[in-house]
């Protein structure tokens, strides 16, 4: 339905209404993005939508506070690169650790999403809390099981009408499972606040920066433990979602991964490592995991709003108060105008379009992280996923780490695994598996 509104309405204006499981969207031309995206908050509501699709009122999932959203931008974006150091310093021990023990023999069987979630799990603790976060198993379970659960307990609660829900919540399992996620967050981040509280460290991670730029109530160490397990929430399953598919789609393209793992070998230094250069000049990669964004974004809506109040329009145009708009990113990514013959996967586009040009705007639209009217993605304007340079940076390191100590590819006859329409999201097949060998290199990413 996104697709045919998208394609028959752009000579009529662009704008059509579609149904949803969660209620009636209109979808808007990219040409109002513009001005929507500095429209103040209480008239178009972002959180709102979040809220909304996450039952967040029993969730809990969502949040109005500002703190970690200040924090990602002014932070972990600024020192991403001292960040990088100890996630690549993570990754092997989770391989180590998590990873089904492989030889260079036989095919081993691996349900991809799940251990790839349970390694980013792992990753993101250490950008969130230090190894003190990322090596305490009881944060890591929690912190999976939190959006589990809380997803879970939301799709069981819209099986009820609204004055049911209160008391639908007191009896769903999983709903009531949160509070001890949250125990757990309690657990494993006060003392971490306690510890930066009595030193003069400089911790380069998540919680010194959200303890340092706190004001009022955020202060509470309850409430930054809390915050954590919401951004848990976040920077897991989004970012473990786009790792999967990028790896479905290189077993898919297998004459992909020598390319890449070249370029790999040409971007790392002397330690084995990729720093902030590096990083930049992995662009056969990063194309690989815009175009596998492009085929299978996280959401097939973006910029999602609920306008609470009648919003009119530079051409006179007017939304009606508590229409919740967006903007079908996916359809987007999918018009040949934008994107010659769309249906044909291909890797190397957006490393073409870098390639082809010197003008610095083209080639930072082309890059994965890249937000624009274009690539939705990631959302667009002040509400634009804020860590979506971390994720872009972790999802290369861990793949890398991958490509050069395993061979993998997908079972003879076995199709690219499809992934699942979930109300308005697109997610990665959990049940499915991909076949990995243990490979001997020269020289170890470590």
């Amino acid at each position: 339905m996104l697709t045919e509104g998208y394609f028959s309405n752009n000579v009529n204006g662009g704008f059509f209404y579609v149904p949803s499981p969660l209620g009636e969207r209109l979808m808007i031309p990219v040409r109002y993005l513009e001005e929507l995206k500095t429209a103040p908050v209480d008239e178009v509501d972002f959180v709102g939508t979040f809220i909304e699709m996450f039952e967040g009122k029993y969730t809990t999932f969502g949040s109005r506070s500002t703190l970690h959203p200040r924090t990602v931008k002014a932070d972990l974006n600024q020192h991403l690169w001292e960040v990088m150091v100890g996630v690549q310093e993570e990754i092997p021990k989770c391989f180590d650790e998590i990873f089904p023990k492989c030889t260079g023999e036989e095919w081993t069987e691996v349900h991809l999403v799940d251990v790839i979630t349970r390694v980013v799990a792992r990753v993101s603790a250490r950008m969130m809390g230090g190894q003190e976060l990322s090596h305490n198993p009881s944060w890591v379970a929690a912190s999976i099981a939190f959006a589990i659960d809380g997803y879970t307990g939301a799709q069981k609660l819209k099986r009820y009408p609204e004055f049911l829900k209160p008391f639908a919540a007191c009896l769903i399992p999983e709903v009531r499972n949160l509070a001890k996620y949250y125990h757990e967050a309690e657990n494993a981040a006060l003392p971490i606040l306690a510890k930066y509280e009595r030193t003069a460290d400089c911790p380069q991670h998540l919680l010194a920066w959200m303890h340092d730029a706190a004001v009022g109530e955020e202060a509470d160490p309850r409430f930054i433990a809390g915050i954590l397990l919401k951004i848990s929430f976040a920077a897991i399953h989004t970012t473990a979602a786009g790792n999967s598919q990028l790896i479905f789609d290189l077993c898919a393209h297998p004459e992909l991964i020598p390319l890449v793992r070249d370029e790999f070998h040409r971007a790392i230094n002397d330690d084995g490592k990729i720093d902030k250069n590096g990083f930049f000049q992995m662009q056969i990669l990063d194309s690989i995991m815009k175009e596998s964004q492009r085929f299978n974004p996280l959401l097939l809506i973006t910029f999602e709003r609920i306008v609470t109040k009648d919003w009119l329009l530079p051409d006179g145009f007017v939304i009606p108060a508590h229409t919740t708009i967006g903007v079908p990113a996916q359809a987007i990514a999918m018009d040949p105008k934008l994107h010659p013959e769309p249906e044909t996967f291909d890797g190397l586009r957006f490393a073409k379009l870098r390639q082809a040009t010197d003008d610095p705007e083209t080639k930072g639209k082309a890059q994965y992280a890249a937000t624009n009217p274009q690539s939705l993605a990631f959302g667009y304007g002040r509400h634009a996923c804020p860590g979506r340079f971390f994720a872009s940076a972790e999802i290369k390191a861990i793949t890398m780490y991958l490509l050069n100590n395993f061979d993998i590819k997908l079972a003879e006859g076995q199709p690219r695994p499809q992934s699942k329409e979930v109300e308005t999201q697109l997610l990665p097949d959990h049940g499915a598996t991909i076949l990995c060998r243990k490979r001997e290199t020269d020289r170890k990413f470590c």
